[in-house]
């Protein structure tokens, strides 16, 4: 309080001149440099007062704080483009997935731009940036053997000549059978489906019967177990089933050191502590990361190349490939620990 009352008596010439970034805005040598980034919305709807108050405002007014104490500071942030739900409205629409994406980030950029929000950058994901950065994840796994192929069982509409994503798919839960379920999750009783085990399953494209059939995904090998190298594509084939309670230090030893340190040092929730506490003491397990969709990330691997990346494995990119939209230099705030 002495120190507040002391620079208010100074008045406002005392105070330091406020800092003027270089445009585009890059780390600085010896000034604190913060780079925020607000959660991607998602660009199949227009977004309400809650999406705004939740996620870009608090970001918002934390960057005005951070310039105000003269940090240098880079604010992004963009609409999260691929996925089922835009090829979904697409089709409610009937216009394309590209349109729809244009159609609504365009929206989502005049809103943003009416309530002054202080982006830096406002950008999306479907860019070609999104597809470099993306790709170039995917070889530097493929080729340090993180990654594992397997056979799915998946609802395919033989009318459609398409394997038909969760959204893609309606029928009745087997759990509570209301009628109107989604292939992902049911709406009324809340719990989680695999498509597979819908009864009386439709496809919502053209109310056709889809049927069960096998399809080749490549998975993320959380929990890094044993294989065998594959015929020539360097992809692992498992010689454990998916579900097997396989415990690996190899990455689990590499992450529990820095999850301790992490939730000294940082301010993570107790919730947010909770699930991952509980994900590492269930044992880490392999996580699909291909789609057969049209609309995404192409895979780009033989044998996959009619498929896409997930968009949990891929909309996370898209912070990157957004900042590398604003600045050919993004390295420097992505890769770049000492500032």
């Amino acid at each position: 309080i002495t120190a507040a009352a002391d620079a208010w008596a100074r008045g406002a010439a005392a105070l330091p001149k406020p800092w003027q970034p270089q445009k585009p805005v890059l780390p600085v040598e010896g000034m604190r440099n913060v780079l925020i980034t607000s959660a991607l919305p998602y660009v199949n709807n227009v977004p309400h007062l809650g999406n705004i108050i939740g996620c870009v405002l608090s970001a918002d007014t934390f960057a005005r704080y951070c310039r105000l104490r003269n940090w240098n500071t880079l604010y992004v942030c963009g609409t999260d483009e691929y996925g089922t739900a835009t090829e979904t409205k697409a089709v409610e629409e009937g216009l394309t997935p590209q349109e729809i994406c244009d159609k609504y980030n365009a929206i989502h950029a005049d809103i943003y731009r009416w309530f002054d929000i202080s982006f830096d950058y406002f950008g999306r994901t479907t860019t070609p940036y999104q597809t470099t950065i993306a790709q170039d994840i995917f070889q530097r796994l493929l080729a340090r053997g993180f990654l594992l192929q397997d056979t799915v069982e998946q609802l395919r509409c033989e009318d459609c000549q398409r394997f038909l994503a969760d959204r893609f798919v309606e029928g009745t839960c087997p759990f509570c059978s209301y009628e109107e379920a989604r292939g992902d999750q049911c709406d009324k009783c809340g719990k989680l489906i695999n498509a597979v085990e819908l009864k009386n399953p439709q496809c919502k494209l053209c109310r056709g019967v889809p049927v069960v059939k096998p399809t080749q995904h490549l998975f993320l090998d959380l929990p890094k177990v044993s294989f065998v190298l594959g015929s020539g594509e360097g992809l692992g084939h498992r010689v454990v089933p998916l579900t097997a309670p396989v415990r690996s230090p190899q990455l689990e030893e590499q992450l529990e050191p820095w999850l301790e340190q992490s939730w000294a040092t940082g301010d993570w929730t107790a919730n947010a502590r909770y699930i991952t506490r509980s994900w590492i003491r269930d044992g880490l397990k392999p996580r699909c990361i291909t789609r057969d969709l049209k609309w995404g990330t192409p895979v780009p691997l033989d044998g996959f190349r009619d498929k896409v990346f997930y968009v949990w494995f891929d909309a996370p990119i898209g912070y990157l490939s957004i900042t590398a939209n604003y600045t050919d230099q993004w390295e420097r705030w992505w890769k770049n620990p000492q500032q």
